[in-house]
């Protein structure tokens, strides 16, 4: 849209996230209004039809070798796999830095690492957000084991869990699952989110996250959490699950916040199908590096990140690594509020 847009209510404005350590510009005059902003290409439906979807339960045979499932039989709930087609390969003996010698500065290591697929429902037309919360309960603590059992390599360092879901969202297959990439290395984007929380912590000897005060931007709560629109967000009705207690690592949480989890998780993506036309999504799990110092632990917070593929990026955003969000985050959890859900069947 042209910058002649329909919200000229408001002025731009920049802010800057102590969490991510990000500046994002919000300029109310590049879109519609906040309610107008819907996906224009929503992730339809899984067709019924398993017969060649290598996730279905009775393809097994299909698929990388299984890690675990549960229960343990053939009627399984959720079953963790190998990545067939991994970004790293768990067979190396382990990383080693060694010189890049192509003339040029730089450095490189060997691609050791492991990259899982958790297979969350065995039935092909079933989405994360028609589960029971107590089976994205399940979910979420397959995530916990698997990052427990990968947490005894001493050369992994991070450990990001994700989901993609909708083609434009980077997902391949239409089945719902998600994935799990263990990292011997630290991400930029995760150490510039570590040094945002410390710098905060040392202005002012509090958690960041823990500091949030979510009235103009909470959409909801449950016993454990709180859901609200990061006051910098950097995507247009981009939502953040935060725990209510301090806690550095998502790994840590037991089978009653996780089951409060998926609850809140659920109404999130409901929530989110209902207002923006049921968009393509990403979600990821951002919790703190695998070996942290106890000083680091008063400051990392973990939360989970929900972004819907609302607006592409452009040279802008790629260039400076700041981005242009045309919805202030107070109007985006205010429309979530509002979202009247209908009653499940």
């Amino acid at each position: 849209m042209s910058s002649q847009g329909q919200n000229t209510g408001r002025r731009p404005e920049l802010r800057h996230d102590p969490v991510t350590n990000r500046w994002v510009i919000f300029s109310p005059a590049r879109a519609k209004r906040p309610t107008d902003l819907k996906s224009k290409s929503p992730q339809n439906s899984n067709p019924n039809d398993n017969s060649s979807c290598p996730f279905c339960i009775g393809n097994e045979h299909e698929c990388a070798p299984e890690i675990f499932r549960v229960p343990s039989d053939p009627n399984w709930k959720l079953r963790v796999i190998e990545n067939l087609y991994p970004a790293l390969n768990r067979n190396l003996e382990g990383p080693c830095d060694e010189k890049q010698d192509m003339g040029v500065p730089g450095l490189a290591m060997g691609g050791f690492g492991f990259h899982d697929v958790v297979i969350e429902n065995p039935v092909h037309s079933v989405h994360l957000c028609d589960m029971e919360a107590r089976d994205i309960g399940q979910v979420l603590l397959a995530y916990k084991k698997r990052i427990q059992q990968i947490a005894t390599v001493e050369s992994i360092k991070y450990v990001q869990v994700f989901k993609n879901h909708g083609a434009s969202a980077g997902a391949s297959m239409s089945h719902s699952h998600s994935q799990i990439l263990a990292l011997p290395i630290i991400p930029s984007s995760v150490s510039a989110r570590f040094e945002g929380m410390n710098e905060y912590f040392e202005k002012t000897g509090k958690c960041s996250l823990c500091e949030v005060q979510a009235k103009e931007l909470l959409i909801d709560e449950s016993t454990h959490f709180i859901s609200i629109v990061p006051f910098a967000a950097t995507f247009p009705f981009e939502i953040w699950i935060i725990p209510r207690a301090h806690s550095s690592h998502f790994h840590e949480f037991d089978c009653e916040k996780m089951v409060d989890l998926g609850g809140l998780l659920k109404l999130m993506l409901r929530k989110m199908s209902l207002q923006l036309n049921n968009p393509p999504f990403n979600f990821m799990i951002q919790t703190s590096p695998l070996q942290v110092k106890e000083s680091e632990l008063f400051y990392s917070h973990w939360f989970l990140q929900i972004i819907p593929q609302l607006s592409g990026v452009g040279g802008f955003e790629i260039g400076t690594g700041c981005y242009i969000n045309p919805v202030f985050p107070e109007d985006a959890a205010k429309v979530m509020r509002e979202v009247n859900l209908p009653v499940e069947g």
